[in-house]
Protein backbone atom coordinates (compact mmCIF):
# COMPACT_ATOMS: atom_id res chain seq x y z
CA UNK A 1 0.00 0.00 0.00
CA UNK A 2 1.40 3.40 -0.98
CA UNK A 3 2.32 5.82 1.79
CA UNK A 4 2.12 9.53 1.10
CA UNK A 5 4.25 12.14 2.81
CA UNK A 6 2.49 14.83 4.78
CA UNK A 7 1.78 17.56 2.25
CA UNK A 8 1.93 21.00 3.84
CA UNK A 9 0.14 22.70 0.96
CA UNK A 10 -2.71 20.22 1.04
CA UNK A 11 -3.10 20.33 4.84
CA UNK A 12 -2.99 24.14 4.98
CA UNK A 13 -5.45 24.42 2.10
CA UNK A 14 -7.92 21.98 3.65
CA UNK A 15 -7.77 23.76 7.02
CA UNK A 16 -8.16 27.27 5.58
CA UNK A 17 -10.87 26.30 3.11
CA UNK A 18 -12.66 24.19 5.72
CA UNK A 19 -12.80 27.10 8.17
CA UNK A 20 -14.21 29.45 5.52
CA UNK A 21 -16.77 26.90 4.31
CA UNK A 22 -17.92 26.16 7.87
CA UNK A 23 -18.29 29.91 8.43
CA UNK A 24 -20.28 30.21 5.20
CA UNK A 25 -22.53 27.27 6.12
CA UNK A 26 -23.11 28.80 9.56
CA UNK A 27 -24.26 31.95 7.77
CA UNK A 28 -27.10 30.00 6.16
CA UNK A 29 -28.58 29.40 9.62
CA UNK A 30 -27.37 32.30 11.74
CA UNK A 31 -26.04 35.84 11.24
CA UNK A 32 -25.35 38.39 14.00
CA UNK A 33 -27.80 40.79 12.38
CA UNK A 34 -30.47 40.63 9.70
CA UNK A 35 -28.39 41.14 6.51
CA UNK A 36 -31.12 43.22 4.85
CA UNK A 37 -32.32 45.23 7.85
CA UNK A 38 -31.51 48.94 7.72
CA UNK A 39 -30.65 50.90 10.88
CA UNK A 40 -29.44 54.28 12.04
CA UNK A 41 -25.88 52.95 12.54
CA UNK A 42 -24.74 54.12 9.12
CA UNK A 43 -21.14 54.00 7.85
CA UNK A 44 -19.68 52.79 11.12
CA UNK A 45 -16.18 51.35 10.97
CA UNK A 46 -15.24 47.87 12.15
CA UNK A 47 -15.87 47.37 15.87
CA UNK A 48 -16.86 44.67 18.35
CA UNK A 49 -20.51 45.41 17.59
CA UNK A 50 -19.98 45.29 13.80
CA UNK A 51 -16.83 43.32 12.94
CA UNK A 52 -16.77 44.49 9.30
CA UNK A 53 -18.54 47.81 9.93
CA UNK A 54 -21.81 48.96 8.41
CA UNK A 55 -22.81 50.35 5.02
CA UNK A 56 -24.64 53.55 4.11
CA UNK A 57 -27.97 51.94 5.00
CA UNK A 58 -26.78 50.82 8.42
CA UNK A 59 -26.71 47.14 7.44
CA UNK A 60 -24.14 44.90 9.14
CA UNK A 61 -21.48 44.05 6.55
CA UNK A 62 -20.28 40.95 8.40
CA UNK A 63 -23.79 39.45 8.18
CA UNK A 64 -24.09 40.43 4.52
CA UNK A 65 -20.74 38.84 3.69
CA UNK A 66 -21.81 35.63 5.45
CA UNK A 67 -24.96 35.56 3.32
CA UNK A 68 -23.36 36.63 0.05
CA UNK A 69 -20.41 34.26 0.29
CA UNK A 70 -22.89 31.40 0.62
CA UNK A 71 -24.47 32.36 -2.70
CA UNK A 72 -21.06 32.59 -4.36
CA UNK A 73 -20.05 29.19 -2.94
CA UNK A 74 -23.23 27.52 -4.24
CA UNK A 75 -22.72 29.04 -7.69
CA UNK A 76 -19.07 27.92 -7.83
CA UNK A 77 -19.82 24.35 -6.67
CA UNK A 78 -22.75 23.85 -9.06
CA UNK A 79 -20.77 25.38 -11.91
CA UNK A 80 -17.91 22.95 -11.34
CA UNK A 81 -20.33 20.01 -11.10
CA UNK A 82 -21.92 20.90 -14.45
CA UNK A 83 -18.60 21.58 -16.17
CA UNK A 84 -16.73 18.59 -14.76
CA UNK A 85 -19.50 16.01 -15.19
CA UNK A 86 -20.37 17.04 -18.76
CA UNK A 87 -16.73 17.61 -19.67
CA UNK A 88 -15.69 14.24 -18.23
CA UNK A 89 -18.41 12.45 -20.21
CA UNK A 90 -17.31 14.13 -23.44
CA UNK A 91 -13.60 13.58 -22.70
CA UNK A 92 -14.11 9.93 -21.73
CA UNK A 93 -16.07 9.11 -24.88
CA UNK A 94 -13.68 10.87 -27.24
CA UNK A 95 -10.55 9.57 -25.49
CA UNK A 96 -11.72 5.96 -25.34
CA UNK A 97 -13.61 5.50 -28.61
CA UNK A 98 -11.71 7.96 -30.84
CA UNK A 99 -12.58 7.97 -34.53
CA UNK A 100 -15.40 10.09 -35.94
CA UNK A 101 -16.92 10.66 -32.50
CA UNK A 102 -13.65 12.17 -31.35
CA UNK A 103 -13.42 14.40 -34.43
CA UNK A 104 -16.97 15.76 -34.15
CA UNK A 105 -17.06 16.38 -30.40
CA UNK A 106 -13.56 17.85 -30.20
CA UNK A 107 -14.21 20.21 -33.11
CA UNK A 108 -17.26 21.48 -31.23
CA UNK A 109 -15.07 21.71 -28.15
CA UNK A 110 -12.45 23.68 -30.09
CA UNK A 111 -15.13 26.07 -31.37
CA UNK A 112 -16.24 26.81 -27.81
CA UNK A 113 -12.65 27.19 -26.65
CA UNK A 114 -11.98 29.73 -29.42
CA UNK A 115 -14.17 32.26 -27.59
CA UNK A 116 -12.75 33.94 -24.49
CA UNK A 117 -14.53 32.25 -21.58
CA UNK A 118 -15.89 35.43 -20.00
CA UNK A 119 -17.13 36.64 -23.40
CA UNK A 120 -18.95 33.35 -24.03
CA UNK A 121 -20.52 33.58 -20.56
CA UNK A 122 -21.68 37.13 -21.29
CA UNK A 123 -23.28 35.99 -24.56
CA UNK A 124 -25.16 33.20 -22.78
CA UNK A 125 -26.26 35.56 -20.00
CA UNK A 126 -27.47 38.09 -22.58
CA UNK A 127 -29.70 35.35 -24.03
CA UNK A 128 -30.92 33.85 -20.75
CA UNK A 129 -30.95 37.05 -18.70
CA UNK A 130 -29.25 37.79 -15.36
CA UNK A 131 -29.95 35.78 -12.21
CA UNK A 132 -28.32 33.11 -10.04
CA UNK A 133 -29.61 30.10 -12.00
CA UNK A 134 -28.62 31.56 -15.36
CA UNK A 135 -25.13 32.40 -14.08
CA UNK A 136 -24.70 28.77 -13.02
CA UNK A 137 -25.85 27.53 -16.44
CA UNK A 138 -23.65 30.00 -18.33
CA UNK A 139 -20.48 29.30 -16.36
CA UNK A 140 -21.15 25.55 -16.36
CA UNK A 141 -21.30 25.56 -20.18
CA UNK A 142 -18.18 27.71 -20.40
CA UNK A 143 -16.18 25.28 -18.25
CA UNK A 144 -17.12 22.12 -20.17
CA UNK A 145 -14.42 22.42 -22.90
CA UNK A 146 -11.50 22.66 -20.45
CA UNK A 147 -12.58 19.53 -18.55
CA UNK A 148 -13.29 17.69 -21.80
CA UNK A 149 -9.77 18.32 -23.06
CA UNK A 150 -8.12 17.31 -19.79
CA UNK A 151 -10.09 14.06 -19.43
CA UNK A 152 -9.75 13.20 -23.13
CA UNK A 153 -5.97 13.21 -22.79
CA UNK A 154 -6.12 11.11 -19.61
CA UNK A 155 -8.50 8.51 -21.07
CA UNK A 156 -6.66 8.31 -24.40
CA UNK A 157 -3.38 7.59 -22.59
CA UNK A 158 -4.98 4.60 -20.83
CA UNK A 159 -6.82 3.15 -23.79
CA UNK A 160 -4.13 0.66 -24.79
CA UNK A 161 -2.49 -0.13 -21.44
CA UNK A 162 -2.36 -3.77 -20.34
CA UNK A 163 -5.10 -3.78 -17.72
CA UNK A 164 -7.59 -2.14 -20.10
CA UNK A 165 -6.70 -4.61 -22.86
CA UNK A 166 -7.13 -7.49 -20.41
CA UNK A 167 -10.51 -6.19 -19.25
CA UNK A 168 -11.63 -5.87 -22.87
CA UNK A 169 -10.51 -9.44 -23.68
CA UNK A 170 -12.37 -10.73 -20.63
CA UNK A 171 -15.59 -9.31 -22.07
CA UNK A 172 -15.99 -6.22 -19.89
CA UNK A 173 -18.41 -3.72 -21.39
CA UNK A 174 -17.24 -0.27 -22.48
CA UNK A 175 -19.27 1.37 -19.71
CA UNK A 176 -17.64 -0.83 -17.07
CA UNK A 177 -14.18 -0.17 -18.45
CA UNK A 178 -14.81 3.58 -18.46
CA UNK A 179 -16.41 3.82 -15.02
CA UNK A 180 -14.67 1.10 -13.02
CA UNK A 181 -11.21 0.84 -14.55
CA UNK A 182 -10.38 4.16 -16.23
CA UNK A 183 -12.24 6.87 -14.32
CA UNK A 184 -10.60 6.19 -10.91
CA UNK A 185 -7.19 6.44 -12.59
CA UNK A 186 -7.99 9.87 -14.04
CA UNK A 187 -9.05 11.49 -10.74
CA UNK A 188 -5.45 12.54 -10.02
CA UNK A 189 -5.70 14.75 -13.12
CA UNK A 190 -9.31 15.82 -12.69
CA UNK A 191 -9.22 16.90 -9.04
CA UNK A 192 -6.50 19.58 -9.42
CA UNK A 193 -8.36 20.85 -12.50
CA UNK A 194 -11.51 21.14 -10.40
CA UNK A 195 -9.75 23.30 -7.81
CA UNK A 196 -8.58 25.65 -10.56
CA UNK A 197 -12.08 25.66 -12.03
CA UNK A 198 -13.60 26.45 -8.63
CA UNK A 199 -11.40 29.53 -8.24
CA UNK A 200 -12.16 30.61 -11.79
CA UNK A 201 -15.89 30.22 -11.09
CA UNK A 202 -15.65 32.37 -7.93
CA UNK A 203 -13.81 35.11 -9.78
CA UNK A 204 -16.07 34.88 -12.86
CA UNK A 205 -19.22 35.16 -10.73
CA UNK A 206 -17.74 38.13 -8.86
CA UNK A 207 -16.83 39.83 -12.15
CA UNK A 208 -20.24 39.28 -13.75
CA UNK A 209 -22.20 40.36 -10.68
CA UNK A 210 -19.93 43.38 -10.28
CA UNK A 211 -20.86 44.40 -13.82
CA UNK A 212 -24.56 43.98 -13.00
CA UNK A 213 -25.19 41.01 -15.29
CA UNK A 214 -24.89 38.21 -12.74
CA UNK A 215 -26.68 37.74 -9.44
CA UNK A 216 -29.50 40.23 -8.89
CA UNK A 217 -31.62 41.13 -5.82
CA UNK A 218 -33.08 39.62 -3.71
CA UNK A 219 -30.06 37.28 -4.02
CA UNK A 220 -26.76 38.69 -2.75
CA UNK A 221 -23.32 37.49 -3.82
CA UNK A 222 -19.73 38.60 -3.34
CA UNK A 223 -19.63 40.25 -6.74
CA UNK A 224 -22.90 42.08 -6.10
CA UNK A 225 -21.53 43.40 -2.80
CA UNK A 226 -18.33 44.57 -4.51
CA UNK A 227 -20.52 46.51 -6.91
CA UNK A 228 -22.33 48.05 -3.93
CA UNK A 229 -19.03 48.83 -2.21
CA UNK A 230 -17.68 50.66 -5.25
CA UNK A 231 -20.07 53.55 -4.70
CA UNK A 232 -19.00 54.01 -1.08
CA UNK A 233 -15.30 53.26 -1.25
CA UNK A 234 -14.31 56.67 0.10
CA UNK A 235 -16.93 56.76 2.86
CA UNK A 236 -16.76 53.06 3.82
CA UNK A 237 -13.59 51.42 2.41
CA UNK A 238 -13.99 48.57 4.89
CA UNK A 239 -16.92 47.23 2.83
CA UNK A 240 -14.85 46.48 -0.28
CA UNK A 241 -11.86 45.35 1.79
CA UNK A 242 -13.98 42.90 3.80
CA UNK A 243 -15.56 41.33 0.73
CA UNK A 244 -12.24 41.22 -1.12
CA UNK A 245 -10.52 39.61 1.87
CA UNK A 246 -13.05 36.76 2.03
CA UNK A 247 -12.80 36.15 -1.73
CA UNK A 248 -8.98 36.18 -1.54
CA UNK A 249 -8.87 33.76 1.40
CA UNK A 250 -11.31 31.34 -0.25
CA UNK A 251 -9.42 31.38 -3.56
CA UNK A 252 -6.07 31.08 -1.75
CA UNK A 253 -7.26 28.12 0.34
CA UNK A 254 -8.60 26.19 -2.66
CA UNK A 255 -5.46 27.10 -4.60
CA UNK A 256 -3.34 25.54 -1.85
CA UNK A 257 -5.40 22.35 -2.14
CA UNK A 258 -4.81 22.26 -5.89
CA UNK A 259 -1.09 22.84 -5.45
CA UNK A 260 -0.94 20.11 -2.81
CA UNK A 261 -2.72 17.63 -5.10
CA UNK A 262 -0.34 18.40 -7.97
CA UNK A 263 2.71 17.96 -5.75
CA UNK A 264 1.38 14.67 -4.45
CA UNK A 265 0.82 13.47 -8.01
CA UNK A 266 4.47 14.27 -8.82
CA UNK A 267 5.61 12.30 -5.76
CA UNK A 268 3.56 9.30 -6.89
CA UNK A 269 4.91 9.52 -10.45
Amino acid sequence: MKKYKLNGYLVAGIILTGIIILWIIAGRFYTPYNPTKMSSAKLQGPSLAHLFGTDKFGRDIFSRVMQGSGTTLVIAVLTILIGSVCGTIVGAMTGYFGGMLDEVLMRINDALTAFPSILLALVIISILGPGKQNVIIALGIVFIPSYARVTRTAFASQREVNYITSARLMGASSSRILLVHMLPNTLHVLLPAMTIGFNNAVLAEASMSFLGIGVTPPDVSMGYMLSEAQGMFKSAPWYALSVGMVIALLVFGVGLIGEGLQRRNKEVD
